[in-house]
């Protein structure tokens, strides 16, 4: 067990020997750290939380009552490999979620970024990938071997299937059940998950140039109505496009994937 002289910790919280707690990092009345487990600086466990298995919390995180981070994967192929979680810097991990180890199948780490928020009892399984500033909204449910890109938004009660991707930026509707992967900067809502549009109001407040969203809105509707299959269109955009963000749609749409795509009405 190493703490940091600056760390705050509780007398009732379990600290495990071989845990590793950071400058600055304080540590609630009842919280449990495991001996695998490394506190980055300044980092916050409320009352009750536990951080378990071979897990890395970058700084500045904080993680609130009953969150439980680092526990086994809930698969029934897992048979106690040593597989880990890394989350990054800054992240907020609310009351009651709950995120996994990888499983040595799936690649054997867990990700989730900087500056993320999983609200209430959201969920993430093993081995899923998820890139910076995304947001889990309450009762979120992000099933094993996901990638999620920078920026994405998963609105409350919506579950995304095992091996989807959702592209950067793309925003997920409240009650929305997500089996096929999600092209960025899409907008999907509806129960079963459809493509509506895109996520405008996203791009506008992360100050994307017009000219930029002029072409994001053009290739939409190419991907919708243009000749050929979905993926001819995507592939003729490709060659045609000079726009930053349409060219991270299309690479994105002929990158390699195990599942299909949800495609513009």
């Amino acid at each position: 067990m190493a703490i940091d002289p600056s760390a705050q910790v509780h007398p009732s919280a379990v600290i495990e020997d071989g845990a590793v707690i950071g400058p600055d990092c304080r540590i609630g009345p009842f919280a449990v750290v495991g001996p695998e487990v490394t506190l980055g600086r300044g980092v916050v466990l409320k009352s009750h939380a536990v951080v378990t298995g071979w897990t890395e919390i970058g700084d500045g995180c904080e993680i609130f009552p009953f969150a439980t981070v680092g526990e086994v994967p809930q698969d029934l192929k897992f048979k106690g490999e040593r597989t880990r979680l890394i989350v990054g810097k800054r992240t907020r991990i609310r009351e009651g979620a709950t995120l996994s180890t990888g499983t040595e199948g799936g690649g054997g780490v867990t990700r989730v970024g900087d500056d993320c928020l999983l609200m209430t009892g959201a969920h993430v399984g093993h081995d899923a990938q998820i890139g910076d500033r995304v947001i889990l909204v309450n009762q979120v449910a992000i099933a094993g071997h996901c990638v999620l890109g920078d920026d994405v938004i998963v609105g409350g009660l919506s579950g995304i299937h095992q091996w989807v991707r959702i592209g950067k930026g793309a925003i997920i509707g409240a009650v929305t059940m997500v089996t096929n992967d999600v092209m960025p900067y899409g907008l999907v809502q509806a129960p079963r998950g459809e493509l509506e549009g895109l996520n405008l109001v996203g791009l506008k407040r992360r100050g994307v140039d017009r000219s930029e969203i002029t072409a994001l809105r053009a290739a939409y509707q190419m991907l919708a109505q243009g000749d050929g299959t979905f993926l001819d269109r995507a592939r003729k955009l490709a060659d045609e496009t000079e726009s930053t963000h349409v060219r991270e749609i299309t690479d994105f749409i002929l990158g390699a994937t195990d599942r299909s795509f949800l495609t513009p009405k």
